[in-house]
């Protein structure tokens, strides 16, 4: 799955902030600066209207990286910064706020631009702009992406501008509405994203290139991984950059089981075993493929569960509409192929089943997807446990995950119930 549909899935289902206890790290070129943060929105410089958008966004607090960010991205004079977290940890918020601070309502003008790798995710930073701002009626928001089509010399009064680097450069150089020497603040979301995209950090780095020296600038970013510091360093020299440490993904706070059986009808028997000795809340069931998982999810809902099916042919809000009914609790079991296996946060998830180990086009074990997908158990230091319904002839693959991992798995037999019960309990 492409990086950006990842990312606009978790923009759509994050309604709320991801609580983590990642440590929020802090480098800047002058150590001894001071460095504030704040554990309220009222301690920050906020017109009321923004700190009623703020609270009808659900958000009754900062977050850990708003904590450090905000201060610095409402700061006078305007400080430069890099800010990389997770999703769901409000960083789409905390830019939004930065524009919205800074937009000046009297001067009709563009004055903060907005840089997203793909139309879709543009337009759900939008969204969030609408939402913060409602109660900002004066400032007014345009979209530099496909199918908006403005004509030469058109005049351009919106404040707040938001685009994707092509179209944008096209609003710019050709038919020359975007004035980029007025731009105060400066936003380059999804900079990851952006390095992956072949064209797009071209196309924001001429963008930037062209802006006053005196324009603030605001990069995001998922990871801060050498590319992406390498890109950093292209836009900002010598940014502040604040981050959370990076969470690991590791097996050591998930239990792992595996049960033979002869075919897929016997894998259906077992996970119907497991499912009546475990009081599961929810559970997510990976596939190899969308026919077995299609299978699956059939026989299942005709035995009485319910079932969401996540697979890929089905569009980005799709998607982000199963996994957020999921999320809610409206469906107990969400199977999924590994379109889902990383880059997807359910909290509420402790139970994980591979109906089949995940194998390379060699046939060899996928250490990379296995560890994805039973990660998922393990989000935000919650203790999980994973359950491999294999075959006779792939038990090979379970010894293989154990030595590349040094980790154990378990077998179980997938008709003792005495024993399913003992470590349900």
């Amino acid at each position: 799955v492409p990086l950006a549909e990842l990312s606009l899935m978790n923009k759509l289902i994050h309604t709320s902030l991801v609580e983590s206890d990642q440590h929020v790290e802090i480098l800047q070129r002058d150590p001894s600066s001071p460095l504030f943060s704040v554990k309220t929105f009222e301690e920050l410089p906020l017109k009321r209207e923004l700190l009623r958008g703020v609270y009808m966004m659900g958000f009754n607090r900062p977050s850990k990286i708003q904590e450090q960010a905000l201060p610095l991205m409402l700061a006078y004079p305007p400080q430069n910064l890099i800010a990389q977290s997770q999703s769901g940890t409000g960083k789409t918020a905390a830019f939004v706020l930065a524009m919205l601070s800074r937009a000046n309502a009297s001067e009709k003008y563009p004055q903060c631009l907005c840089l997203a790798p793909t139309y879709e995710l543009a337009l759900q930073i939008g969204q969030v702009v609408r939402t913060i701002g409602k109660f900002c009626t004066d400032i007014k928001v345009n979209y530099a992406v496909r199918g908006n089509r403005i004509l030469k010399g058109m005049v351009l009064e919106e404040q707040i501008i938001i685009g994707t680097p092509g179209t944008t450069l096209d609003w710019c150089f050709k038919q020359r509405v975007l004035d980029l020497t007025k731009i105060s603040l400066f936003v380059l979301d999804e900079a990851d994203i952006m390095i992956d995209t072949q064209g797009l950090s071209c196309q924001s780095i001429r963008i930037h290139r062209a802006l006053p020296t005196s324009c603030q600038v605001l990069l995001f970013s998922a990871t801060f991984k050498e590319p992406v510091r390498a890109f950093a360093e292209r836009i900002i020299p010598d940014p502040i950059v604040i981050k959370l440490r990076e969470e690991e993904l590791t097996l050591s706070n998930i239990r792992q089981y595996f049960m033979v059986c002869q075919n897929s009808g016997e894998q259906y028997k077992a996970l119907c075993n497991l499912y009546g000795s475990f009081t599961i809340g929810q559970v997510m069931i990976f596939c190899q493929t969308r026919r077995l998982a299609d299978w699956l999810s059939q026989k299942m809902s005709r035995d009485g569960h319910q079932v969401a099916t996540l697979t890929a042919e089905l569009t980005v809000v799709q998607r982000a509409s199963v996994i957020q009914r999921f999320r809610e609790g409206k469906e107990k079991v969400l199977i999924a192929t590994n379109v889902c296996a990383r880059g997807i946060d359910v909290q509420q998830v402790t139970t994980v089943v591979n109906f089949g180990l995940p194998r390379d086009v060699d046939g060899e074990p996928d250490f990379e997807t296995y560890l994805h997908r039973i990660g998922r158990a393990g989000r935000f230091g919650h203790r999980g446990i994973a359950f491999s319904m294999v075959e006779n002839e792939t038990v090979e693959l379970v010894h293989k995950i154990e030595e590349h991992f040094q980790t154990t798995i378990k077998q179980l037999d997938p008709y003792d119930m005495d024993e399913l019960e003992r470590l349900a309990a």
